[in-house]
């Protein structure tokens, strides 16, 4: 096989002469092309870059801003919560104060309460046992307890000062004999003792008076003498309330 050197050789040529084309012609627009577009993507890519680290740095102050939220919400519910508790304690205190004294409150009144029933009680036993002794002593009446009666008040007025006596004989509006009933016809014996015994001539007036019981009692504007079973159950009355 034999080789064509001038063959050869002129398909060099073409070859080097299509290298010089491509390079002058075709390949610096290429290149230059590449170069623009390697530039554009550089550019977008620091672009890229740069808005990256703006939103990272946004995220940042975000996270940032969220943690101090976190933060600042956690300290506002503690101190809440602090508040809440103290509160709490607070009202439960006062509460508590309010039932102590609405507690002592009640037992004071239960024992006052419990002091006037027993007083009460007391009061009306005393009551009903006056009541049943003052009809015990009426059905006791009788002439020789109302003489004895008589003879005591007679007695009485002897023993009293020589002034309250003339006092009494000196009335102006008289001295009034009481009776649970009407003596009758003891009046005029009864008017002769009660003059002895005061030394003089008073005005006497008969009352009848069955509260008495049973008795004879002297009386005027100014002064009374006891004498009767009431009277006696009037100071029995007073003996158990001073002693209660």
């Amino acid at each position: 096989m034999a080789i064509d050197f001038w063959a050869l050789g002129l398909q060099a040529i073409n070859v080097l002469v299509l290298v010089w084309l491509l390079s002058r012609v075709f390949w610096r627009p290429v290149v230059a092309a590449i170069a623009t577009r390697q530039a554009a993507a550089t550019a977008v890519t620091d672009a890229a870059a740069a808005t990256q680290a703006k939103a990272d740095a946004a995220l940042a102050e975000v996270t940032q801003a969220r943690d101090a939220i976190s933060a600042e919400r956690a300290a506002a519910l503690d101190t809440a919560k602090t508040e809440a508790e103290a509160t709490a304690k607070a009202a439960q205190a006062e509460a508590q104060t309010k039932a102590d004294a609405l507690l002592a409150a009640a037992k004071t009144t239960a024992a006052q309460d419990a002091e006037t029933a027993d007083a009460d009680n007391a009061a009306q036993a005393t009551e009903l046992a006056l009541t049943i002794a003052a009809r015990l002593l009426k059905r006791l009446d009788s002439p020789k307890v109302q003489a004895a009666f008589m003879a005591q008040l007679v007695e009485t007025i002897s023993q009293m000062p020589e002034a309250d006596r003339a006092s009494l004989v000196d009335a102006p509006k008289g001295i009034e004999l009481v009776s649970p009933v009407d003596p009758g016809d003891q009046k005029a014996a009864i008017e002769t003792a009660v003059r002895k015994a005061l030394g003089g001539v008073p005005e006497l007036r008969f009352v009848t008076d069955p509260a008495l019981i049973a008795g004879l009692e002297l009386r005027s504007p100014h002064f009374v003498l006891h004498n009767s079973w009431q009277a006696d159950l009037d100071v029995v009355r007073q003996a158990v309330q001073d002693a209660a």
